[in-house]
C-alpha cells in the first residue's frame, strides 16, 4: 500500500500504554517526515488502543471524526478509590466488597445508560479559570468542575472476577470513562476506579485495522527504499 502523507491520509494507530497522544503524533511526524498532522481525540497515557491521526488536507476532518461515537473495553476495580479515578494516583480508600452481588453491579451499570450529566475528573485537561484541572490537582488544589451532558449508548458488564469488573461501553464524544467507573462505585456504595482501558472503535474506524508504531517505521523504511530505487 502506498501513502501520500503530505496530500492527506487518515492513519489508525494502536497507541501504546504509557504514551501520551502527543507522544504518538510526535513520533509519527518525525518518522514519516510529515509537517501537517494532528490527532482526532485524546487517549490518556494509561489507556491504549485506537488513536486516529490525520495528515495534510485530512486534518480538516479531525472535528468530524472526534464527533463520532466511541467504543471502549476495560476493567473497573470495585472497592478501591483513587483521586484521579484511575491508576495514575495511589489508592486512597479501600472497603470490603464481600457483600456485593453481580446483580447489583449489572443493575448499577445499566442505570447509566442514556443521556446523563457527568462531572469530569479533577485530573483532566478541562480548563478552570485559565488553568488545566490536572495542574491544580497535582498541586493539591481543588476546583469545581461543571457537569456535562453525555450519552452512554451501552454499558455492558462482560465478566466479574472478585473486585475486577470487565466492561464494554459505547458512548458519545466527551465521555470520561474514568468518571463512569468512579460513578459506578459511588452508585454501588463501595467506591471504584478504572484499572485498564482500551479504545476499540471511533465511528466506523476499528482498532483491529490499526497500525503499530513499528508498522509506521516499516512504512518509512519502504519509502526510503523506493526513493532510492527511483533515483
Amino acid at each position: 500500500m502506498t501513502y501520500d502523507f503530505a496530500a492527506g491520509e487518515i492513519l489508525l494507530i494502536d497507541k501504546p500504554l504509557d504514551w501520551t497522544s502527543f507522544d504518538v503524533v510526535k513520533k509519527v511526524r518525525n518518522t514519516l517526515r510529515v509537517k501537517k498532522i494532528g490527532h482526532a481525540g485524546t487517549l490518556d497515557p494509561l489507556a491504549s488502543g485506537l488513536l486516529i491521526l490525520c495528515t495534510g488536507k485530512f486534518t480538516k476532518r479531525i472535528e468530524e471524526i472526534q464527533n463520532q461515537e466511541k467504543e471502549y473495553t476495560g476493567t473497573i476495580t470495585i472497592g478501591q478509590t483513587t483521586p484521579s479515578y484511575d491508576r495514575e494516583t495511589p489508592v486512597s480508600e479501600t472497603c470490603d466488597i464481600s457483600a456485593i452481588t453481580p446483580k447489583a453491579i449489572y443493575e448499577a451499570a445499566h442505570s447509566f445508560v442514556g443521556t446523563i450529566e457527568q462531572v469530569p475528573p479533577l485530573y483532566s485537561a478541562v480548563m478552570v479559570d485559565g488553568k488545566r484541572a490536572y495542574d491544580l490537582a497535582r498541586k493539591g488544589k481543588s476546583a469545581e468542575l461543571k457537569p456535562r451532558s453525555i450519552t452512554v449508548k451501552s454499558f455492558d458488564i462482560v465478566s466479574i472476577d472478585g473486585a475486577e469488573v470487565a466492561f464494554k461501553v459505547v458512548c458519545t464524544k466527551g465521555t470520561y470513562i474514568r468518571s463512569l467507573a468512579h460513578d459506578l462505585g459511588q452508585k454501588l456504595g463501595y467506591g471504584a476506579h478504572l484499572s485498564s482501558l482500551i479504545r476499540t472503535r471511533i465511528g466506523e474506524y476499528k482498532l483491529e485495522d490499526a497500525l503499530t508504531i513499528q508498522d509506521i517505521q516499516e512504512i518509512r523504511r519502504a519509502q526510503i527504499e523506493a526513493d532510492g530505487s527511483n533515483s
